[in-house]
């Protein structure tokens, strides 16, 4: 089964540094809360708002050892006047016997606001 796994995660300036600092802290955790390796994961996604145009934040990935090969992409989000500004957002495809309910979605930072319903304490 593969499962949609979210994140997103905001950043207060549109820097290289910030972008991949704040994409690597997002990243940590959606991996150790859901337990994955490099291998449980077919594809991930990366969108970003208008105002973060400073590297890609899936550069950030591939600080990590071993997730080389897990194909990524990013694109931009839909500029919607009242949606939420400087923010990544995460989509990885993972292959997993976990029910829907059981997967651990991570919002941070200002994103917290997004899903304030899946964020599990």
């Amino acid at each position: 089964m593969i499962r949609g796994l979210r994140g997103a995660i905001t950043v207060k300036e549109n820097t290289e540094e910030e972008i991949i600092s704040a994409t690597e802290r997002l990243l940590r955790q959606m991996i150790e809360k859901n337990n994955l390796q490099p291998n449980d994961v077919a594809s991930v996604f990366f969108s970003v708002t208008d105002e973060i145009s400073a590297t890609f934040p899936a550069r950030a990935l591939r600080l990590f050892e071993g997730w080389a090969y897990v194909p990524v992409m990013c694109m931009r989000e839909i500029s919607v006047p009242s949606a939420l500004t400087h923010c990544i957002r995460v989509m990885m495809h993972v292959n997993t016997d976990k029910a829907q309910d059981e997967m651990n979605h991570i919002y941070l930072d200002g994103a917290v606001i997004l899903r304030p319903d899946l964020i599990k304490k």
